[in-house]
């Protein structure tokens, strides 16, 4: 193997880094989604069992209020760039579980792809130790354990 097939891998396994770095970001977004979205149908499940409407508001910091919720009936959805929409609260509550199912899907074809990229990335990096080692001057191989965790630059 030569200095340029070396570098290239060297290339292509800071390319995948980074690539797969992406993904996992994607999947941490995916996930935090989902998991607002279950807490959203949970409250909502909870107020419509409430007696009074009277839930606990967040309003940041760590401070929450008493509020009464005059509508509980009524609820205003986000739908995807920034456009809102009222909806019942039963409604609501299917909304928000088809997007779940949606976010799902989602992840489970950003896993598989990550999956992929890893896969390629330990091909890439025992191409590339074999070339180490065949390199003329016997060049060190590089003692990595867990190349897709790692930051290259």
């Amino acid at each position: 193997m030569d200095q340029n097939e070396i570098e290239t891998l060297q290339y292509y396994l800071k390319e995948y880094g980074q690539q797969a770095e992406v993904f996992a970001g994607q999947l941490e977004l995916m996930e935090n989604g989902r998991m607002e979205a279950l807490a959203a149908i949970e409250a909502l499940e909870a107020l419509a069992t409430s007696e009074d409407g009277t839930v606990l508001l967040q309003i940041g910091g760590g401070a929450s209020l008493r509020a009464k919720v005059l509508e509980p009936e009524k609820v205003l959805l986000n739908i995807g760039s920034e456009v809102i929409v009222e909806k019942t609260s039963v409604d609501a509550i299917e909304y928000l579980k088809d997007r779940i199912t949606e976010l799902e899907a989602s992840q489970k074809k950003v896993s598989e792809a990550l999956e992929k990229l890893r896969a390629q990335t330990n091909e890439i990096a025992k191409r590339l130790e074999q070339g180490y080692r065949q390199a003329p001057g016997g060049s060190p191989v590089p003692h990595r354990h867990d190349h897709e965790d790692h930051d290259e630059e």
